[in-house]
């Protein structure tokens, strides 16, 4: 990357943290899903499929205890990560203005990427309780 131009290694760096923010995003989504179908049983999930179709983490992390609305609001973030802006450089049309609400809800509830991990680690873990 040396050879590119500083803008150019600056929107490529930005992007290398949109993906890997994706795939914290992708990793909680199959995880949600996962305690979803332990608490509720296989033919349960099948049945509620269309209901967890989706890629919300707020929505898929409703069963989970003690979520604060700054968890909320990195769950939230994750989600915009998991849907577009980890996919692509360009939000496309209609979603321009979704960069301006990930800057305002990180800089709201002063989200950091310690913030971001300790939540999923705690998101993750619950799976413990889950299983038994």
């Amino acid at each position: 990357m040396a050879h590119l131009p500083i803008f150019t290694k600056g929107v490529c760096h930005s992007q290398y943290f949109a993906v890997g923010l994706m795939l914290v995003g992708y990793s909680l989504e199959i995880c949600l899903k996962g305690m979803i179908i332990l608490r509720k049983g296989i033919d349960s999930y099948v049945a509620e499929e269309r209901a967890h179709k989706h890629h919300d983490l707020v929505r898929l992390a409703e069963f989970v205890p003690d979520l604060n609305e700054k968890d909320k609001a990195t769950l939230q973030l994750l989600t915009y990560y998991l849907v577009w802006a980890g996919r692509y450089p360009d939000p496309g049309s209609g979603r321009e203005e979704q960069y301006q609400t990930i800057f305002a809800l990180s800089e709201l509830h002063q989200i950091s990427g310690k913030d971001l991990f300790a939540l999923a680690a705690r998101v993750m873990g619950y799976a413990q309780s889950v299983v038994g």
